[in-house]
């Protein structure tokens, strides 16, 4: 995207005024005195004054969004720039101190050139205070959703502008931590196109979302209405079971055999947990990569509410139908974009539920080089420790280390046809018998199908599927529903529990698996 095409800078109040109900805008701003004895400053200043009818770059207060009570602070870009100085750096940390005390969630919308080079120095620290203050708010469990506007750059975008739990950015933004006109100063050469622009970002894991501001309203009501509520609904109880109860487990009339399991969850079409999303849950935001430069296609990361229960829910998108990533394996990134899910559900004390539903973990010299095997090991610690209620859905496949690292939780259950097995079924039987022949043989040893695993209290619950080996999507719908109850149900039956009892629970439930020879293969 050329300099000619990219969007012209939104005043900062028209922005507020169209994200907040009408009418329920308050202002913060306290007067600002003009206080420098450079004169060319004072001049500076005082035309940035008149030419915005504001008396610094940086505009706080609070608003209803759709009903919700939110604070925002905004960057006007033309005043000077949107740069930071001392008076700018003071408003936006009182601004945040307050929201962190009343207990409102923040939406910041930056719009700026970094901090003001006519203050120098100290105006370039003002991003410290502002980036603690951020953390402080964030470590109160409150949400500080970010939307970038053009241009941010410079300090801003390193420090109050990347803090987010969730972060979007405006249409063909300018967003990068060097100024391009800086660049060119600097190397006498133009900085490469296409780089520093929103729609490159969300490619890279950088940004969640690309979205208009008309759009943001919406967007920030459907992520808030899940992140506020946490382990507390809107009118501060706890979430209840889903309307007309959950559907007690029942007996199957047959258990299906390792090799029919294992079949039905590689079927053509079977769903996966982009399926489960669209039919069971609801307020779906969907979240991209790590937020750090990185993005796997092989890992969904949303919030969403599931049967009624507010959560983040990250999982192997496999990728099994036609128009989609077929046999992503998941990689390194992938399970740093896990870690960032699970990150999020502790600082805002939801519900975490991770799905499984993968081949294998990506085999390759890029996993190896990107630290595969630390990052499954981070998200067993990760899981094990998570203060935020946890459950896992084994919905389909789970090979490997792949899947291991989303399994801990406090409670699993298990879809019918699910398996967790060290390696798919064929590889170990390469290695017992150097023969691929004997896969279902040894899966059915080494006990990796749903009522094994419920028999050794690695899964706490099985749901029945409808539909089974040859079927299409027979059933799927209602599968997929009823699979919505149960895990809604479970979800809020973790939040009533005591957290310090329920996180002690956990980890006793790993010490004691195997304690008593259980789930030994025997030739």
């Amino acid at each position: 995207m050329t300099e000619h095409s990219r969007p012209a800078p939104v005043p900062a109040l028209d922005l507020i005024l169209a994200v907040v109900d009408p009418g329920s805008w308050r202002s913060w701003d306290r007067p600002v005195p003009l206080a420098t004895q450079d004169a060319d400053y004072r001049a500076d200043l005082l035309a940035a004054r008149e030419r915005t009818g504001l008396d610094e770059s940086v505009v706080t207060g609070e608003g209803t969004i759709k009903g919700r009570r939110v604070a925002l602070v905004a960057c006007e870009f033309r005043f000077l720039g949107g740069s930071i100085g001392v008076d700018a750096g003071e408003r936006l940390v009182r601004a945040v101190e307050r929201a962190t005390a009343e207990g409102l969630p923040l939406l910041a919308a930056p719009a700026s050139g970094g901090t003001r080079m006519q203050e120098g120095t100290i105006a370039f620290l003002q991003m410290v205070k502002v980036a603690a203050a951020i953390t402080d708010h964030k470590a109160a469990g409150l949400p500080y959703l970010v939307y970038l506007r053009h241009p941010t750059t410079g300090g801003v975008l390193a420090s109050w502008g990347s803090l987010g739990h969730l972060t979007a950015a405006e249409p063909g933004a300018l967003i990068g931590f060097l100024g391009p006109r800086v660049h060119e100063a600097l190397y006498g050469e133009e900085f490469p196109p296409g780089v520093q622009v929103s729609e490159n970002l969300l490619a890279n894991g950088l940004v969640d979302a690309v979205l208009p501001a008309a759009s943001l309203a919406g967007v920030a009501a459907r992520a808030l209405s899940v992140l506020c509520d946490g382990a507390d609904g809107a009118d501060g109880t706890a979430p209840a079971a889903p309307e007309g109860g959950v559907p007690e487990p029942s007996a199957p009339a047959v258990v299906p055999s390792a090799e029919e399991s294992i079949r039905a969850s590689r079927r053509p079409g079977r769903p996966g947990v982009r399926e489960f999303l669209q039919t069971a849950a609801t307020d779906v935001t969907p979240l991209s990569g790590t937020g750090a430069g990185e993005r796997d296609p092989g890992l969904l990361l949303a919030l969403a509410r599931v049967g009624g229960t507010p959560c983040v829910v990250l999982g192997h998108d496999r990728g099994s139908r036609p128009d989609r990533n077929a046999g992503q394996a998941l990689g390194p990134a992938g399970l740093r974009a896990a870690r960032r899910g699970m990150r999020i559900a502790a600082e805002l004390d939801l519900p975490l539920l991770t799905v499984v539903d993968t081949a294998g973990a990506a085999l390759s010299r890029e996993a190896e080089e990107g630290g595969l095997a630390g990052e499954i090991a981070r998200c067993l610690a990760d899981l094990v420790n998570l203060p935020a209620p946890t459950l896992c859905l084994l919905l389909g496949q789970g090979a490997g280390g792949a899947a291991l690292a989303l399994l801990p939780a406090d409670r699993v259950v298990a879809a019918r046809h699910a398996w967790l097995s060290p390696l798919p079924p064929e590889g170990a039987s390469a290695i017992l018998y150097r023969t691929t022949d004997r896969a279902y043989e040894i899966a059915g040893r080494q006990g990796v199908c749903s009522a094994d695993l419920l028999a050794n209290g690695i899964v706490d619950r099985i749901v029945e599927e409808e539909a089974t080996e040859g079927t299409g999507d027979t059933g799927d719908g209602d599968f997929l529903v009823t699979l919505g109850r149960v895990i809604g149900g479970e979800m809020a039956a973790l939040v009533a529990r005591d957290e310090r009892e329920r996180r002690t629970a956990r980890r006793s439930r790993y010490r004691r698996l195997g304690s008593a020879g259980a789930g030994v293969l025997h030739a």
